[in-house]
């Protein structure tokens, strides 16, 4: 069964498409520093560290710790872990199955 996002939209469905064709790390680079300024491309980053820890079963002192995350950041990534479209979950497996 596909999955139905509750934002979809054409336009969206574009950029979707769009970073789907991105090659490697450097079409990565490339494509995320034209599009999103340095900081979104930090937040977007810290967000996936943080639910990196969660996942492990770090502590909100902990991640913020490491991260320098808010803990109402940690909290809100915690809420899309738990209550979420498993975006995370699948994104975290898949990096980690590359790993080993």
């Amino acid at each position: 069964m596909a999955y139905e996002s509750k934002y979809r939209r054409e336009d969206i469905d574009e950029l979707f498409d769009g970073i789907l064709t991105l090659r490697d790390r450097e079409d990565c680079y490339r494509f995320f520093e034209d599009i999103c300024t340095i900081n979104e491309i930090h937040s977007i980053a810290q967000r996936l560290q943080v639910a990196k820890l969660l996942s492990e079963k770090k502590t909100y002192n902990e991640i913020e710790k490491v991260t320098k995350a808010s803990t109402a950041t940690i909290s809100r990534i915690n809420k899309c872990i738990v209550y979420g479209a498993d975006g995370y979950r699948r994104v975290l497996e898949r990096l980690n199955n590359e790993k080993k």
